[in-house]
């Protein structure tokens, strides 16, 4: 290739470059950023749909607690005879009666609705903080694959522009007559394919903030993000030291249990019949007298055992929930801490890689300008370092997935001492 040909391969470069970074500074203030990750967290407390949904949860149970304190109404009675009856007639005069009825709740009703209620107030709360740990691992990770289609679209964009490049010198050399016509049709081939793939990571790049915007419960979508999470400026602190029993996945199950067992003594109560006593004043005539009176069911078909063997069973599901969520921490803890290790591996020897093949391009570059390599070893060192930078990527949210999921065990927001 010429030394004219060549620089005029280097301007178009140049320029390309020059053009990819105005356009990054102006669709950069013209975005709508996402806030650092610990500030959209904080703002999804009262913003993202799933996180309502389970505060609601609680909300419910409380007001169930609430009600289950309440103690029967009385109920007031007015009851009028002989109306309509002759005067004087055999079977007496005109009779009202005022009474009143109240119900009173034998072998520990109240008290056992009341410590079904704090129960099951405790397991909304506990399936509360298991929502929001869940969460806390959804929005990292949207977080990243949100940032990780920003930095594929870029490599598309350098991919794409290579192409164009490789096209244009190929043309070069078919006009000159140094390449025959198949090298023009298959640089052209190369610009199309790329720009297919820029389309692709630029779909993804869509998908992955929609995502984050759609989770997070933002009013206006998010096109960039203020912070990096795959390659944070500090590094992310990752605690190792995790109690399977109290991962919030255990501790909800156990909470569950507890008012699975607590519903059983309710149903039990409601097996003792109530007493219903009541009082109140008789007027017939001039005469005035008061009534009093006591009431108990007889329990002869209804003795609630059905309601009892359902709520026994709902233990053993409750129980059974429990140990299945205990063995499955403690098979996901062992995988975790498997995860972050060998994740941390895979990004240093990603990063060593990419290292390598950025600075073969860089060797590879140099000889080509000087005239010493051929324009296919060029776009061969480049091609190597796209897929060296691809694979940084993809280690890097393997990594964040990860401590993110370490993190979720432990039942803490992704980098929170």
């Amino acid at each position: 290739m010429s030394p004219s040909m060549r620089g005029r391969l280097r301007f178009a470069a140049a320029s390309a470059v020059a053009m990819l970074g105005a356009l990054g500074v102006a669709g950069t203030a013209a975005a709508d950023p996402a806030p650092p990750f610990r500030d959209l967290l904080a703002q999804a407390q009262t913003k993202a749909p799933r996180l309502s949904e389970a505060s609601a949860n609680v909300g419910q149970a409380e007001g169930l607690a609430r009600q289950a304190a309440a103690r029967p109404n009385p109920t007031v009675g007015l009851v009028r005879e002989n109306i309509g009856a002759a005067s004087p007639s055999p079977i007496g005069p005109v009779q009202t009666t005022l009474s009143v009825d109240q119900a009173l709740e034998l072998g520990g009703k109240r008290s056992a609705r009341i410590s079904a209620g704090r129960a099951g107030v405790e397991a909304a709360q506990a399936r509360f903080n298991l929502s929001r740990a869940d969460f806390a691992f959804a929005l990292a990770d949207a977080y990243a694959q949100a940032e990780a289609g920003e930095r594929q679209v870029a490599l598309a964009q350098e991919a794409l522009q290579l192409s164009e490049d490789v096209l244009g010198a190929a043309k070069a050399l078919v006009d000159a007559g140094k390449e025959a016509e198949l090298r023009s049709l298959q640089a052209q081939a190369a610009v199309t394919s790329a720009r297919a793939a820029l389309d692709a990571a630029r779909a993804e790049r869509t998908r992955a903030f929609s995502q984050l915007t759609a989770l997070a419960g933002a009013a206006s979508p998010f096109t960039s993000l203020a912070e990096s999470l795959l390659a944070p400026s500090a590094p992310l602190v990752v605690r190792r030291n995790v109690d399977v029993t109290a991962t919030p996945a255990v501790l909800a199950a156990e909470a569950e249990r507890e008012a699975a067992s607590r519903r059983v003594r309710v149903e039990r109560t409601r097996a003792v019949p109530d007493v219903t006593v009541s009082a109140g004043v008789r007027k017939g005539g001039y005469d005035t007298a008061y009534v009093a009176g006591v009431s108990i069911p007889f329990p002869v078909f209804d003795r609630n055992r059905g309601n009892i063997s359902a709520a026994q069973s709902e233990l053993l599901a409750a129980e059974a929930r429990l140990n299945a969520a205990r063995l499955d921490a403690e098979a996901e803890l062992r995988t975790a801490l498997f995860q972050v290790d060998a994740a941390e591996t895979r990004v240093k020897a990603a990063t060593e890689g990419e290292a390598t093949a950025a600075e073969a391009f860089r060797l590879t570059r140099i000889a080509y300008e000087g005239g010493k390599s051929p324009l296919l070893e060029l776009v061969n060192a480049r091609r190597a370092l796209a897929d060296a930078r691809t694979q940084t990527i993809e280690a890097q949210l393997a990594r964040l997935r990860a401590e993110a999921g370490l993190a979720r065990l432990q039942g803490r927001p992704l980098g929170d001492l």
